[in-house]
């Protein structure tokens, strides 16, 4: 690299920094949880999607350390060739099992399983028409495809529906959107957008990262929340949020399609299998999920959610709205939101300020993130912490 290209480098860091959007990562000297240490500092964890509290919960860590002795430390290897344990094909039919689903395949991270899905499905006689917030994921896997690319506005159905006419002489034809959208905690209308999938002969998808463990009845998602398991084609999720909070994803769905990403999804196919440890640790968390305890921590978790919102709306800040535990409290200039996020951490609450890339210019915000492992002691805290930085 020559000193004319680290020059060029150097200039865009610095242009960065001047923006007041670089972004900091301040280790942890502890486990992930709604309690944390930071450079040693006790803090309440309120930037995490640790949903149902589950990243540190003693039966998850226990069956991960068992997996060490009984599955080893890694596969050193992909699926196809030996990178397969039985409890890798008990994990993928548990989550079938769960979803509601026809079938399920691991992939190393829901990037990768938004990444397989549209090279391997779509060609240049397809279409994919993708919701405006989707995931950077679904974005950069859209790239992959040769399929013409049409974004519709943000849970506009009227726009949705004149894509998917301007589209009509398509092959196939694949709506893709977020279950929740992650920086604003908006849900996606799925009842309306299966409803327009049907009349005019097109397929679903739904990343449902932000939802899958807690929203919906048995907190199966989107699709369950809205009733529309059986018509969402691709379910793709991560296991790195309130299933366990390792890593990991996956895709679930029609049969052929997952037997397809099996044979020819390239992520799938070039990366090493999910290791053994986050297998076993999300097959603990995913019976905690479907048991009565998992009844109480989404029952806790809207409780929080909605205490703090309430909260924080009594305070003067403006939040977008909904009932999601992602929680946007909207600073529009990205150094007030640096400078609020600092504030709060000197009072003891970890939060994060998104800031250009991350969300578009002049829609800063704090994202709030609130956990079923928070107490109403730490939603005081949190409250506490905002008023102070009011004054």
């Amino acid at each position: 690299m020559n000193d004319s290209t680290l020059d060029e480098l150097d200039a865009t860091l610095d242009e960065i920094c001047d923006a007041g959007l670089w972004k900091v990562e301040n280790p942890l000297d502890s486990p992930q949880g709604g309690h944390i240490v930071s450079h040693g500092e006790q803090l309440v964890n309120f930037c995490s999607n640790n949903y149902l509290g589950l990243a540190d919960h003693s039966a998850v860590v226990a069956a991960a350390k068992h997996s060490l002795d009984r599955w080893g430390f890694g596969m050193a290897s992909v699926r196809f060739i030996s990178g397969t344990q039985s409890q890798h094909l008990d994990l993928e039919a548990a989550l079938t099992d769960f979803l509601g689903t026809e079938a399920s395949v691991l992939f190393p991270s829901c990037f990768d399983a938004n990444g397989a899905v549209f090279e391997t499905l779509l060609d240049d006689r397809d279409a994919v028409i993708s919701d405006e917030l989707n995931h950077a994921s679904i974005i950069d896997g859209i790239r992959l495809s040769k399929a013409a690319r049409h974004r519709y506005h943000n849970r506009d159905m009227a726009d949705l529906e004149l894509k998917l006419q301007a589209t009509a002489g398509a092959r196939r034809r694949l709506i893709v959107t977020d279950g929740v959208f992650s920086m604003d905690g908006y849900v996606a209308p799925l009842d309306e957008i299966v409803a327009l999938a049907r009349r005019y002969d097109a397929m679903v998808m739904v990343d449902d990262s932000h939802a899958a463990g807690f929203v919906g009845r048995r907190g199966a998602g989107t699709p369950e929340l809205f009733g529309v398991t059986d018509d969402v084609d691709i379910l793709t999720g991560t296991l790195g949020k309130a299933l366990g909070g390792a890593s990991g994803g996956y895709v679930s769905g029609r049969s052929p399609v997952v037997e397809l990403l099996r044979q020819r999804g390239r992520p799938y196919l070039f990366s090493n299998s999910v290791p053994p440890v986050v297998v076993a640790g999300s097959l603990a968390a995913l019976e905690i999920v479907t048991s009565p305890d998992g009844d109480a921590r989404r029952a806790q978790l809207a409780a929080n959610a909605a205490r703090l919102r309430e909260g924080l709306t009594g305070l003067g800040f403006e939040l977008l709205p909904g009932a999601h535990p992602i929680i946007p409290v909207m600073i529009p200039e990205a150094p007030e939101a640096a400078s609020l996020a600092t504030a709060l951490r000197r009072q003891g609450v970890a939060v994060t300020a998104f800031v250009y890339p991350v969300v578009p210019l002049g829609r800063s915000r704090i994202r709030v993130q609130v956990s079923a492992a928070h107490t109403e002691e730490d939603i005081a805290i949190c409250l506490g912490a905002f008023a102070g930085a009011l004054v």
